[in-house]
This record gives C-alpha cells, structure tokens and sequence, in this order.
C-alpha cells in the first residue's frame, strides 16, 4: 500500500497565539519558529499515533484486491472516499460506482466493505499500482475537534522545543517527551496498515 497526500490540514490545531499562550511569551520575535514547532509537533503526534489530526485528503494505492471483503482505509478518524479506481491492462481507468461499496467510519480504521451480493471487479489490473483510493481523513477542520489530551501533548511538544532547541545527546529523549507521549498513547491505532 502506498498512500500519498492530495491536500493537507488547511489549519494546524494549535495557533500561534494558543501556543504563545501555553509558552507564556507575550513579544512576537519568535512567531515564524512557533509555528514551525507547531507543525512539527502535529507531525510527531500523527507519527505517533498513526493517525491524521485536522482534515486531509489523501489517496491510496493497492496492487491487487483483498482476498476478502474489506479494504481498510490507513490513518484513522476516517469521514469519507471520494473514489475507487482502478485500472485494467491497458492503463484504462474506470471509476467503481459507490453503490457496490459501503463505506465504514465508524471503526477505529475506516473500511470499505463490499455491498451485498457484489464481489470486486475481476478485470485483469494494471502491473504497477492499479486501484486508487481517494479519502478524507482527520478528526475534523479545527483544533478544537480534536481531543483535549492530544492538543496538550502537542502543546507539551511545543514547550520542549522550544526550551531545548538543541538535543546535546543524540537519541534522548526529555521527560517532556515522555509526558506527550504518555497523553498520546491511548490514540495510538492499535492495528497498522501493512500491504
């Protein structure tokens, strides 16, 4: 499986002014490195994780169909699939209509889970990434979608970086870290995707 990002978070969770605050630093001299720790914090939360925090479009690639009934969609909080494609030998694209497919948000990863009586398609695929998977992922638009522990854990982050912009031992990891971590940990996808 091969997934690659179409649009990414419009906003980040925390804003500059949120993160100033948490920093307590009233100046704005260092506003352009806040929001680069921002960034970077969400990023480590959505590593840690396994999940994508503010709303995002991404799509996938498999080589083949599942064995089985499912296609599970990776990175969690999924809200919607916007396509399925898939292409035959000659490179020829056709687009899955959404009737044979339902479409599952409400597990921990999303699925696609074939509608009843339908089987996948049995036209023989394009030899290099030929089914497309286009979806919408995130808890939502706005920091405040997500849950308290992970905006803390980012702020937490934030706060670390900050403070210790520089590690004198390669592969510590702070106490502050640790703490983040520790927050994010009852987010973390019990089940990754792995083709």
């Amino acid at each position: 499986m091969q997934a690659i990002v179409q649009t990414g978070p419009a906003v980040e969770p925390i804003s500059t002014a949120q993160a100033k605050t948490h920093l307590r630093i009233t100046h704005s001299d260092d506003d352009t490195y806040i929001d680069t720790l921002i960034a970077t914090a969400r990023e480590y939360c959505e590593r840690f994780t396994w999940r994508k925090l503010i709303s995002q479009t991404w799509k996938m690639f498999l080589t083949d169909w599942p064995d089985g009934d499912v296609i599970q969609i990776p990175f969690g909080e999924l809200q919607s699939v916007t396509h399925l494609k898939y292409k035959d030998t000659d490179g020829d694209q056709t687009t899955w209509g959404a009737a044979n497919y339902i479409v599952d948000t409400d597990s921990a990863l999303g699925r696609i889970v074939l509608a009843y009586s339908i089987t996948w398609p049995t036209t023989e695929l394009y030899p290099s990434n030929p089914i497309e998977i286009q979806f919408v992922c995130g808890y939502g638009d706005a920091g405040s979608d997500l849950p308290t522990p992970l905006i803390q854990a980012m702020k937490i982050l934030i706060a670390d970086y900050y403070e210790n912009r520089e590690n004198s031992v390669v592969g510590t990891i702070t106490q502050k870290t640790r703490a983040a971590e520790a927050l994010m940990l009852p987010y973390v996808l019990q089940h990754h995707y792995y083709d």
